[in-house]
């Protein structure tokens, strides 16, 4: 099997990032006698200045962790929530039936520092400043850009010199778009995180981190957050200004969680996921799926095998429009979503013609709501710049959307996070910090009654999706990928053809890939393309007329364009191997 690279191999750690600047952060921090939490977080915060069109300080960070020590799993909770401002009703006041894709009124409490710390804190064995060091080094001095961050600044500078005056103060240096291969330095960024060092003071390490996490939440970051939003009217993707809804309390009252991970047994092999606050379980719902079906009698680059795989993710991905949503504010009936009498009645579903059909199961007590208007919003993609997470946005040559970190360590501690948000085409830069806001409230719906409807303080599903694997019930695999509405795809795609066909990460990685966008999008304008599907273009013309024939709208891509997948994993003799993504040329794994 082709591979661009070699599968990495050790037995000390591995690291495997979407940024080869992170990937060697993390590393350096292993080499340097850190644990795999130490590594992770200093790997996070510096992808946050690595790769600013794909996170920031200001967004997102849901992990899954596996503490060896205490043999068990957890996952720490870094989606915020919606402010108390935000209803159904405050949205229909504004003549908004949904919630804009850009600008201040889809902030929510931006997650990603809590969680970090929190893990820092309670799993970690660093102090901060030791592991924001290299963030701060790379925003001071300045990081290599990529060209991708040239061509999203370059999509945005209209937007930045006309309206979002304190961007374009941030990301046009001189009143230019910095160039490819070029040094690009955030000083107001590296300001703010020393700022939050010089206060985070404490008797121990542990009360030094929660002095940080209230300088963020409780302290000068929340306040300039709160002031900022309160007193500006910022154009979005409406069309329109509207000054946002979060504020300095909606800051203070929130704080990262640790909850138990959702799994699912195949094979041999536990998927772990986060909870129906994100689309995760949309993976395991797949498995259930299959696990009826002789996957591994399939060629993984044929036509049976896209075909079962696609229509399999269509009832997935329709039970999660009905049904997912933050489990503290509605009943979310996993248990029989992932049930194999409710899977044997949905895989009879599948045939070998192409579902055209949005089809969520029923499970009495539950009335599952769907958006069947969501085809007919397809024109609205092109109203604005910065409206979508730009994998399958039109935005230019404008590609990636969020990252993904993979460490494990000699003690057998393993990380799996997909941090995201407060992109730079998402929202205006909060001036006296240097960074963005999440814009993730954009996922809600306004419509009452929906499980993911808006509600003050409630997580909007998430598309954010990290994935861990037990092998006969042993911690064995960390990975995930950037990509939307593709991470459960990507995701399964790669698992099936490990398990089944035994690719290595490497193999299942560099492989082709493809995505369906069958079902309503979780990103503004909420576009859904019925019987849509990509292959990569390095597929076998005769694949892609077999689908047509089956009733599959099917188109070939790039040919290398679907997917940024990283993993890492450890076998039971105790060598590591890790693998990352070669499109885009920036995912890298190391270890030794």
């Amino acid at each position: 099997m082709f591979t661009t690279r070699p599968e990495i191999a050790g037995t000390f750690g591995v690291v495997a990032t979407t940024h080869w600047l992170a990937s060697q952060v993390g590393m350096a921090v292993l080499e340097r006698g850190g644990n795999a939490f130490d590594a992770a977080a200093a790997a996070g915060f510096t992808l946050q200045v690595a790769e600013p069109h794909l996170n920031g300080p200001g967004g997102d960070a849901p992990i899954i962790i596996h503490d060896a020590r205490a043999a068990a799993q957890h996952v720490i909770c870094g989606q915020g929530v919606a402010p108390d401002a935000a209803t159904a009703d405050r949205f229909a006041s504004l003549g908004l039936d949904l919630v804009p894709g850009t600008g201040l009124l889809p902030a929510v409490v931006p997650g990603a520092f809590d969680a970090w710390a929190l893990m820092l804190r309670d799993w970690g064995t660093w102090e901060l400043p030791e592991v924001l060091a290299y963030a701060i080094g790379y925003a001071r001095n300045g990081i290599h850009i990529v060209p991708r961050i040239s061509t999203t600044i370059e999509t945005m500078r209209p937007l930045f010199e006309e309206e979002w005056h304190s961007s374009a103060e941030v990301f046009l240096p001189g009143g230019k778009v910095p160039g490819p291969g070029t040094l690009f330095a955030r000083p107001a960024l590296a300001d703010t995180w020393q700022r939050v060092l010089r206060e985070a003071m404490g008797s121990s390490r542990e009360a030094r981190i929660d002095a940080a996490r209230n300088a963020w939440y409780r302290g000068f970051v929340a306040e300039a957050i709160g002031k900022y939003y309160r007193n500006n009217e910022i154009l979005d993707s409406s069309g329109r200004r509207h000054r946002g809804l979060l504020t300095t309390d909606d800051m203070a009252r929130w704080a990262a969680s640790v909850e138990d991970p959702v799994s699912f047994d195949y094979h041999g092999h536990t998927l772990l996921k986060v909870g129906p606050w994100s689309q995760g379980p949309t993976f395991l719902q797949q498995l259930a799926l299959l696990r009826g079906i002789d996957i591994g009698a399939m060629d993984p680059l044929g036509p049976e095998f896209v075909h079962t795989v696609v229509e399999a993710a269509k009832l997935a991905f329709a039970d999660r429009e009905a049904y997912y949503g933050d489990p503290d504010f509605v009943q979310v009936p996993l248990n029989e979503l992932l049930s194999p009498a409710y899977n044997d009645t949905r895989r009879a579903l599948i045939t070998e013609k192409a579902s055209l059909e949005l089809r969520p199961g029923q499970i009495p007590g539950f009335n599952p709501q769907v958006d069947h208007t969501a085809s007919e919003r397809v024109a609205l993609l092109n109203r604005a710049p910065g409206v979508d997470e730009p994998t399958v946005a039109r935005l230019g040559a404008v590609g990636g959307d969020t990252c993904h970190v993979d460490v494990i360590d000699r003690w057998g501690n393993m990380v799996s996070a997909t941090p995201s948000g407060g992109w730079l085409q998402s929202s205006p830069v909060v001036p006296e910090l240097g960074f963005c806001i999440t814009t993730r409230g954009q996922m809600f719906w306004t419509k009452p009654g929906h499980p993911n409807s808006v509600a003050p303080r409630k997580r909007p599903r998430t598309t954010l999706s990290p994935s861990m694997v037990l092998r006969q019930g042993k911690p064995w695999m960390s990975f995930g990928t950037p990509g939307g509405e593709q991470q459960d795809q990507w995701q399964p795609i790669m698992f099936l053809r490990m398990v089944h066909h035994n690719m290595t990460i490497q193999q299942a990685i560099d492989a082709p890939s493809f995505h369906t966008e069958h079902w309503p999008s979780s990103f503004w304008p909420r576009v859904a393309r019925p019987g849509k599907v990509v292959l990569e273009g390095r597929y076998d013309a005769a694949v892609l007329a077999d689908l047509k024939a089956r009733g599959h709208l099917a188109e070939m891509g790039d040919p290398w364009s679907e997917g940024r997948l990283s993993a890492a994993r450890i076998e039971a003799d105790g060598q590591m191997f890790a693998g990352a993504n070669p499109r885009g040329m920036q995912g890298y794994a190391v270890g030794r």
